[in-house]
């Protein structure tokens, strides 16, 4: 299983949030994307969408499953990733860089603090493995 990038948080549905200035970068971690295989479609939100913590804004297709995205916290998206409308792939191949899904500007940029660090993330992991 791939590393979790230590600058990133994470929740509990296996996203992650990477702070980029006055912005927040979303995608899924490794372990959502090896769950659920090969990546065949992206369904993205539109810019201007404002999500809420914890709401759907979206879902990835596998050749498994759909899966649903959750925000990880709250504000308004002003750019998405639309390289993968053509390459959904790209989130198996590098799911914490070109794969990630959208930015979002958070209403509240501390809500980013109540997120799990990569170690909480990890153990999240490790309690839910069979």
């Amino acid at each position: 299983m791939a590393e979790n990038p230590k600058d990133l948080r994470y929740t509990k549905e296996h996203e992650w949030a990477r702070r980029m200035g006055k912005t927040v970068v979303v995608g899924v971690t490794a372990h959502a994307q090896e769950a659920l295989g090969d990546v065949v479609y992206v369904d993205l939100p539109k810019v201007g969408a404002v999500l809420s913590a914890g709401s759907s804004f979206g879902t990835v297709e596998s050749t498994k499953a759909v899966s649903e995205l959750f925000a990880p916290l709250g504000g308004t998206v002003v750019k998405v990733n639309q390289t993968l409308s053509a390459e959904p792939h790209l989130i198996n191949q590098d799911p914490y860089g070109k794969g990630w899904i959208c930015e979002v500007e958070p209403s509240d940029a501390s809500a980013l603090d109540g997120l799990m660090d990569a170690e909480g993330y990890a153990a999240l992991l490790a309690s839910t493995a069979a």
